[in-house]
């Protein structure tokens, strides 16, 4: 795998080295031992998958507090995304700063996001699946988000929202403090 840095500390983008032949490819997307060796999380008891009918919906961001914070690897399966992570770590010398990577069925690319990181994204085609490892379990206590649209943030999504939960229209806006509950 080639692990390329994000310029948000902790943050990585990773691609897989696919081995093609005339059947395909193969590649590995998860090795414990190179993620210990750039100093990542390597146990993830919980899986989670995300499907979306529809080009243009918006998820996020979210993330959990601590104690229950999580790290996530995620990567799309099928169709293609425009994902975000925010560092809401106070006293990161990246707190409040956001990166985005397409990720696609097509390129294989995955993003690893750190605890204390909000997380979102954006379907760019129908039918859209991401797949989720997470270090830790769900606990609904810690769940926290804010606005994908805060101007604070400025994150330039790419299309028109086509579909958006209530519950994620209804975010409180970005705090430098990383505290919102939603």
């Amino acid at each position: 795998m080639i692990f390329s840095p994000t310029g948000l500390d902790g943050a990585w983008l990773l691609e897989a080295e696919r081995m093609s032949d005339e059947r395909g490819f193969f590649a590995r997307t998860f090795c414990r031992q190179e993620f210990a060796d750039h100093g990542l999380e390597t146990e993830y008891p919980q899986e989670a998958v995300s499907f979306n009918h529809l080009r243009g919906t918006l998820r996020g961001l979210h993330w959990q507090a601590s104690p229950h914070a999580e790290a996530k690897l995620v990567r799309c399966a099928r169709g293609a995304l425009f994902d975000v992570i925010v560092d809401m770590r106070p006293g990161s010398a990246t707190h409040g700063r956001w990166f985005s990577a397409e990720l696609s069925a097509d390129n294989g690319h995955q993003l690893y996001i750190p605890r204390g990181f909000a997380h979102g994204f954006q379907t760019l085609r129908d039918a859209t699946q991401i797949h989720y490892h997470l270090s830790a379990f769900h606990a609904p206590q810690s769940a926290r988000g804010c606005r994908w649209d805060d101007p604070a943030l400025a994150i330039d999504w790419p299309l028109p929202v086509s579909v958006i939960s209530d519950r994620d229209r209804t975010l409180p806006p970005y705090t430098a403090e990383g505290e919102n509950r939603g």
